[in-house]
């Protein structure tokens, strides 16, 4: 029987690795988080693949490095089956991969977007900026108030004496919590305040597309994780080719 990979592993996995699930916790309906014996040496956005043996492997992105933490949403064979797994049972992983979020000083006021479980990166990076930016606000869209994501995490999060402030907005398209209809409707507020100075997202294709034109027309950077499905991870099969770059080396996360 394979043994699960020391606790103190944090460099670069090649090779599926055996680590022993710590903790998961409940977060919606259909939304697992699980904590892993390990650790990474990674930053906010990138990804690795989780891989159960004679069954198949996917892309998770990162919830956090340090003990290795995803998000899993229940959506298909693969997460259904990682959502019957128990603490104690051994999840394989591989990475991390990918290019994430990259935020320099200058960036005082960003606003973290994420669609659906795409908010699971836009912890980590929140987490990365306290102390640091001036004002951090994070829109969390979704189809109805029970499907947000994190909400407990980021009040937590906002709560801490960090000299951050940090503003948390839903969004729902049924207007059951928060602001209705979708991200762009909380956005586009506070880029016509003038209230940011930089985008930063993950979510589906089709809100991505729309905040990339929002912010070319508003003159905010964007820095966009792009969805797609992974195979190698490593540049070599083309499935998650994405403008003529492959977002698996080049993304997940594209923009300036």
């Amino acid at each position: 029987m394979l043994q699960p990979a020391p606790v103190h592993t944090a460099e670069a996995i090649a090779l599926p690795t055996p680590f022993t699930i710590r903790a998961i916790y409940d977060e919606n309906y259909r939304t697992k988080t699980f904590v892993l014996d390990g650790k990474l040496d990674a930053y906010p956005g990138q990804f690795v693949m989780a891989w159960l043996p004679r069954f198949d492997e996917k892309p998770f992105s990162l919830v956090n490095a340090d003990p290795i933490t995803l998000m899993v949403t229940a959506v298909g064979p693969f997460s259904n089956l990682l959502h019957e797994k128990k603490p104690g049972d051994l999840l394989w992983i591989r990475g991390p991969f990918g290019q994430g979020f990259h935020l320099d000083e200058t960036m005082k006021r960003p606003v973290l977007v994420g669609g659906g479980y795409g908010v699971a990166p836009l912890y980590w990076l929140a987490r990365t900026q306290m102390g640091k930016a001036e004002r951090i606000t994070v829109i969390v869209g979704a189809r109805t108030g029970v499907d947000l994501l994190y909400s407990t995490q980021f009040a937590q999060l906002a709560a801490l004496s960090s000299g951050t402030r940090l503003d948390w907005i839903a969004t729902t398209e049924d207007g059951s919590e928060g602001v209705p209809g979708r991200v762009v409707d909380a956005l586009l507020p506070l880029l016509s305040a003038d209230a940011i100075d930089g985008i930063y997202a993950c979510g589906p294709h089709g809100m991505l597309a729309a905040l990339e034109a929002i912010g070319q027309q508003y003159h905010v950077p964007a820095q966009l994780s792009w969805e797609a499905y992974m195979r190698c991870a490593i540049g070599i099969c083309g499935a998650c080719e994405h403008g003529g770059k492959l977002l698996c080396l080049d993304g997940p996360v594209l923009g300036n």
